[in-house]
């Protein structure tokens, strides 16, 4: 005996202007584009991270600058949610990467070479009145690297190409893997490699990892960020006719933004 419920055909379907909850890891990412004075000129990732009172904007530092490409943006314009019911409703707030002809945002350097992950705090006054902001924290950091096997599962938040729901203004987010031991530093510099199939405009992107155990701190974004997309890696001698990509990618270890989001001292030139 078929014991399922019968399906109602006269059943109304859900009315398009329904949202169904969204899990805030898509509210801690949003999409960066770059301009010189009022020309666009690429997209990016990045993310929220506060601490303290103080909230942050990171990226890849290649974003904000890359004098190699001769890239050379003064602001950067991120969209910002303002009804977490209705996620249609956003707006663009623009930052500027210059005060007076030194530079705003934070970087870090790594063993002599520059790490590829830049930090820009933003004035919270300025932010539109009623903006939804999810933010990682110092909690969210994956402190332990024996709790990371190399099976896990992990997800890198952001715009490929500059690609999202352009109705919900929402990122997307692509399944990743650990392709090199996590907590050993690959080569000697301050990042592990994934593998995932990315894009140009993922730079800056989160790499996550689900938090299984959230404390009160992490419950509001219950994810351990584990390291921040750079960009992708291969191999200089490849045949490009002969051999795939290697498909694989840098990921700078999360713990950075300790120290570029440290509070600077007198004297300090950031």
């Amino acid at each position: 005996m078929n014991t399922e419920p019968a399906m109602n055909p006269t059943s109304p379907p859900p009315p398009r202007n329904a949202t169904a909850t969204v899990d805030p890891l898509f509210l801690a990412a949003p999409r960066v584009s770059t301009f010189l004075r009022s020309y666009a000129l690429t997209n990016a990732s990045g993310f929220f991270f506060q601490r303290d009172e103080r909230l942050y904007l990171v990226t890849s530092r290649h974003v904000v600058i890359d004098e190699a490409t001769s890239h050379l943006p003064d602001r950067l314009e991120i969209e910002v949610h303002l009804d977490a019911s209705n996620l249609t409703r956003s707006t663009g707030f623009s930052m500027l990467l210059y005060n007076q002809g030194a530079a705003v945002w934070r970087q870090g350097r790594d063993g002599g070479s520059e790490i590829d992950v830049a930090v820009l705090e933003l004035d919270r006054s300025q932010l539109p009145a009623g903006a939804i902001i999810r933010a990682f924290t110092p909690a969210h950091l994956q402190t332990s690297f024996a709790s990371v096997p190399v099976d896990a599962s992990l997800l890198v938040v952001g715009f490929p190409l500059g690609f999202h729901d352009a109705v919900h203004h929402l990122p997307v987010v692509r399944q990743a893997a650990i392709a090199s031991p996590y907590g050993i530093r690959f080569q000697g510099q301050g990042f592990f490699l994934t593998d995932a199939r990315t894009h140009r405009g993922t730079s800056g992107a989160a790499v996550v990892m689900r938090d299984t155990a959230p404390t009160p701190e992490t419950a509001e974004l219950p994810w351990k960020l584990l390291g921040v997309h750079s960009s992708r890696m291969d191999m200089g001698d490849r045949d490009r006719v002969l051999d795939e990509s290697l498909g694989l990618n840098c990921a700078w270890y999360a713990d950075i933004l300790l120290t570029l989001t440290t509070p600077r001292t007198t004297g300090d030139p950031g």
